[in-house]
């Protein structure tokens, strides 16, 4: 098969994803994540109609209102419609709100079932564990992938994994899209695929290190990526196929999960080529690093 000088681009993939980090450092530093309700606090409300009604025109009305970060959904039944918002909760919210509601649908009978506080310490401590399983995440892969194959492979794949996760985020901060506990189970769904199609890569340039007598480092990384690159395409094609669909058939609630999704499976599949592989090159990675330790032979005669 013909073999693709990606190498030949290193330096320019290189430049780019540096780029790309330092915006993305830059705009939580300065911009900071648009936390939502899970993270902030706010108002529960659960709202039931005598008929089915549009969320989105339900959404709309709100937000012409002008109540901030308002998600509506469906609970149980197409009647029964969940609206979560960061405002202030007070006593005379819900009514208010369905007053609000009850004048746009006026052939339509709305009942309020509940209105609550949703408080933001729990939040916190959401966000602090989620922050935590991240590192031992990086950590985990960190040992399994040295232990596997060789520590030069392991911190080139978790560096990857870094390199992916701070973008996603820095460009939720850039653009200040809502980061909830939905965005961070991306975040982690990120990291499991990245990994898969990290390893996939670092198991053929091993196996090409081993049984190659011929070319350099370069060269055998160059082959050992065309071989994966059918494997890798069609991987990450079907996947983002689903989350395109998810994005724009999802709804509100799915919409910021398939949208971080969407971001890092395109980074990751990126950084599987011209972050890992490229960082054994500055390791100097060679094949007696992969060389299988020789077995002593022991000797029987008496």
């Amino acid at each position: 098969m013909k073999t693709v000088d990606f190498m030949r681009f290193r330096h320019v993939a290189s430049a780019l994803s540096l780029i790309l980090i330092v915006v993305s450092v830059a705009s939580i530093a300065v911009r900071g994540l648009n936390f939502g309700l899970d993270f902030t606090g706010g108002t529960l409300l659960e709202v039931e109609y005598e008929t089915p009604e549009p969320l989105d025109g339900v959404k709309r009305i709100l937000d012409d209102a002008g109540y901030r970060d308002v998600v509506v959904q469906n609970f149980g039944s197409e009647t029964d419609i969940l609206v979560r918002m960061s405002e202030a909760f007070r006593d005379d919210l819900g009514n208010e709100v369905l007053g609000l509601l009850q004048e746009s649908a006026t052939d339509n009978k709305l009942t309020l079932l509940r209105s609550e506080f949703v408080g933001a310490s729990v939040g916190e401590e959401l966000r602090d564990q989620g922050g935590i399983a991240m590192l031992i995440a990086l950590f985990v892969v960190m040992a399994y992938v040295a232990f596997r194959f060789q520590w030069k492979f392991s911190l080139g794949a978790v560096l990857a994994l870094f390199h992916d996760v701070i973008i996603v985020i820095g460009m939720f901060a850039l653009f200040q899209w809502e980061f909830d506990l939905n965005v961070l189970a991306a975040l982690l769904a990120v990291i499991g695929y990245s990994l898969n199609d990290t390893i996939v890569v670092a198991d053929r340039i091993r196996e090409n290190f081993r049984i190659s007598r011929v070319g350099g480092p370069i060269e055998i990384i160059n082959e050992s990526l065309s071989q994966t690159l059918g494997r890798t395409l069609m991987t990450s094609i079907t996947t983002l196929l689903v989350l395109v669909a998810l994005f724009f058939l999802g709804g509100d609630i799915i919409h910021n999960f398939a949208l971080a999704l969407t971001i890092g499976i395109g980074v990751g599949t990126y950084s599987s080529i011209y972050i890992a592989a490229n960082l054994l090159l500055m390791f100097n990675i060679s094949r007696e690093d992969l060389l299988p330790p020789e077995v002593e032979e022991v000797d029987d005669m008496p």
